[in-house]
């Protein structure tokens, strides 16, 4: 009878070490898990700052290669504003034109005449605002539903016009308001839009072909 209660304590406690056993290595699974999650996380963010970061160098270049076109020469900075919408997402590509934007406030002549707070003064200011804006409508619209050409060809232009809609009102304001210099409408249009927007209109083409391109890249390096 000993040794049978003997025997049925040696089986129970063996049962409970291993049942203590698979508990701590359960737990350490989780931790290593959690780990796990944690390192991704890491190399999430720190692949997203880098891809930021490309970006707003990819619009501060953009600033400066010049299209010598007739009548109306134009720059290849709405071209990376827009790609920044189409292949980082609405969010991080309004960030890295953001920044872009900051740091030209900040002083660094890196915007087409220049930099510093004093630019906020400019009639083409708004255009600027308009990039931060237009990126974020480009994203959304791109990132809402499958990624044809045809989702990448109405993104890219519901940027474009969000960028003149922008840049045309803040014309108008400063030249009215700031500088005491009223333009009319059909100037603003004229001038600010009818004869600037060819250029950007076979940006938005080159965008949504690029971007239909690229955004598997894009995707690849998300997993």
């Amino acid at each position: 009878m000993d040794k049978y209660i003997h025997s049925e304590v040696k089986i129970n406690y063996c049962h409970l070490i291993l049942k203590i056993w698979l508990t701590i290595r359960s737990e350490g699974d989780i931790i290593i898990d959690r780990k796990e999650v944690t390192v991704i996380k890491n190399s999430t963010r720190t692949r997203d700052m880098i891809l930021t970061a490309l970006f707003t160098a990819l619009i501060t270049a953009g600033a400066y290669i010049r299209i010598p076109v007739p009548v109306c020469p134009f720059t290849l900075q709405f071209l990376f504003t827009t790609l920044a919408g189409v292949l980082l997402g609405s969010r991080k590509g309004a960030a890295a034109v953001g920044i872009y934007v900051i740091l030209g406030l900040a002083g660094l002549p890196i915007f087409t005449s220049g930099g510093g707070i004093g630019y906020v003064f400019q009639p083409t200011f708004g255009y600027l605002l308009g990039f931060i804006v237009g990126a974020f409508v480009t994203g959304v619209i791109t990132h809402s539903g499958p990624v044809t050409f045809r989702r990448l060809l109405t993104a890219c232009f519901a940027g474009l016009f969000t960028v003149y809609a922008m840049g045309m009102l803040y014309y108008w304001l400063i030249s009215r308001f700031w500088l005491g210099q009223p333009i009319g409408l059909w100037s603003l249009f004229l001038y600010c839009f009818l004869l600037a927007v060819p250029g950007d209109i076979c940006l938005c083409i080159l965008s949504a072909v690029l971007g239909k391109r690229l955004l598997p890249v894009f995707k690849n390096l998300s997993t």
